[in-house]
């Protein structure tokens, strides 16, 4: 099998490359793997989600944080902003001294 870039070489690294494209700057990031075990799809863990824009005062298990979760899902956002509503109700804010 010849390398799935130059198409010259023996593939002999992984994502039927040859080690000469393999080493090349964002050539090994332009095909996916081969392997059956490779990890794939966006939740991968190569990165991190963004944060969503806003939390929710919606308690978790009910209709409405799982409404949230949907759409923050299809939004390709993490699921959980750091500020979403807990089983013991929202997140305030810290009193100020004053």
């Amino acid at each position: 099998m010849h390398c799935r870039h130059c198409h010259e070489r023996p593939a002999t690294r992984p994502r039927g490359l040859c080690l000469t494209c393999y080493d090349l700057p964002g050539v090994r990031l332009r095909y996916p793997t081969t392997s059956r075990f490779g990890r794939r799809g966006l939740a991968n863990g190569c990165f991190a989600p963004p944060t969503p824009t806003f939390p929710t005062q919606a308690r978790p298990g009910s209709p409405e944080k799982i409404a949230v979760l949907a759409e923050r899902v299809r939004q390709g956002v993490a699921l959980w902003h750091p500020e979403d509503a807990t089983l013991a109700g929202p997140v305030s804010e810290p009193a100020l001294a004053g």
